[in-house]
C-alpha cells in the first residue's frame, strides 16, 4: 500500500516569507507574514529596515514596537544596552549600512 502526501508548489509559509523579504516589497512581506504564527526577531528587523528606507514616516513607530520586542525577548539586558540599540535606529538616517549592521549583531 502507498501512501500519498501532497506538497504544494508554494512551499512552506516561512519559505515564502523568506522569498518575500528577498523581494523588499512591504505589501507582499505583510501579506506572507500574515501567514506565519509569529516572526523571529531577525526577520522583524528585516521588515523594519525595509520600512525605514520605504515608508520614513511609518519608520519611528516600527523601531519603538522592535525595540519593546527586543526588550521582551532578551532577559539579560542592561540599560545601556537598549540606549545603543535605540542610538543605532536614530543612526539609520545618517549612516545607514554601519547602524543597520549593528542592529543586525545585536538582533541575533
Amino acid at each position: 500500500m502507498r501512501t500519498c502526501v501532497r506538497v504544494s508548489i508554494k512551499g512552506s509559509p516561512y519559505a515564502n516569507f523568506q522569498r518575500a523579504l528577498r523581494t523588499g516589497n512591504l505589501t507582499v512581506i505583510r501579506s506572507a507574514a500574515a501567514e506565519l504564527p509569529a516572526i523571529n526577531l531577525d526577520d522583524a528587523l528585516s521588515i523594519c529596515l525595509l520600512v525605514a528606507k520605504q515608508e520614513p514616516r511609518h519608520f519611528e513607530r516600527a523601531a519603538l514596537r522592535w525595540i519593546g520586542r527586543y526588550c521582551l525577548e532578551r532577559r539579560d539586558l542592561t540599560i545601556d544596552d537598549v540606549r545603543d540599540v535605540a542610538e543605532a535606529f536614530a543612526r539609520l538616517r545618517d549612516d545607514g549600512e554601519g547602524a543597520a549592521a549593528a542592529l543586525r549583531r545585536v538582533s541575533r
